[in-house]
């Protein structure tokens, strides 16, 4: 599974804090998602980011 971070995100760093593995914040303070597959583990941890996003930035495919 691929996540993405929308337009929507204020960077509040909930995502990061969830899941490292898979988001960071960039040097403009919006969070970006790895453009790698992500499985295991670290798939179940940024499902947990995606539904607990306060704006609903992250999707995923």
């Amino acid at each position: 599974m691929k996540f993405y971070v929308n337009s929507n995100c204020i960077g509040c760093g909930l995502c990061e804090g969830t899941c490292p593995a898979v988001f960071s914040l960039t040097g403009d303070g919006v969070a970006v998602a790895i453009e790698d597959e992500v499985t295991g583990e670290n798939e179940a941890l940024a499902m947990e980011a995606m539904s607990g996003c306060p704006v609903s930035a992250i999707e995923s495919k």
